[in-house]
């Protein structure tokens, strides 16, 4: 049974590898038994094996929604990675995420009344930030005045609150809801 891909290239001071010791050790050679390095890796491994077999006789069941929540941490901790330059300051260079930009921009877009925010994609080019915008409005209560309200609540926060002076804005009606 072979431990890893590679494993016969470890080899213990003594000149043998791994490999063979794992694959010797319910019955070691004369070498093995007497070879103090040998006599370590083999209890390590050992060791090894009974900890990994209780690890699979364990029948105990995680709690409710772990793997959810591990999830979660594990998209927001990939999505943290998208960082953004911010204008220089006198302190030198500064980030953010385009997450939190994103939710930043999307936050502005809800504060219009009969408009939701839906996905917000944010990056930079040579000009500045180019935000893409969707979003559901009331079927109700829409009106054309309402879209230039987002626009501008959009681009006023781009400036006020994440430092972007210049900001293109692609919006997005993809959805009709009623409130």
């Amino acid at each position: 049974m072979a431990l890893s891909p590679g494993t016969d290239e470890y080899r213990l001071p003594c000149g043998r590898d791994v490999e063979s010791l794992w694959e010797e050790l319910d019955a070691p050679d004369e070498h093995g038994t007497s070879c103090q390095h040998c006599q370590a890796s083999r209890a390590s491994l050992q060791l090894l094996r009974e900890t990994t077999a209780e690890l699979v006789a364990d029948d105990t069941e995680p709690p409710p929604g772990l793997t959810a929540r591990i999830m979660a941490a594990v998209r927001a901790d990939v999505r943290r990675r998208d960082l953004l330059e911010l204008p220089t300051t006198e302190a030198g260079a500064a980030r953010i995420s385009a997450q939190a930009a994103a939710t930043i921009l999307r936050f502005a877009a809800d504060t219009v009344d009969g408009v939701r925010a839906r996905h917000c994609r944010v990056e930079l080019d040579a000009t500045g930030a180019v935000v893409e915008l969707n979003i559901a409005v009331d079927g109700r209560t829409f009106s054309h005045p309402a879209l230039e309200q987002v626009r501008q609540r959009v681009e006023t926060a781009a400036g006020s609150r994440i430092g972007w002076p210049t900001v293109t804005l692609h919006l997005t009606m993809t959805d009709i809801f009623e409130a």
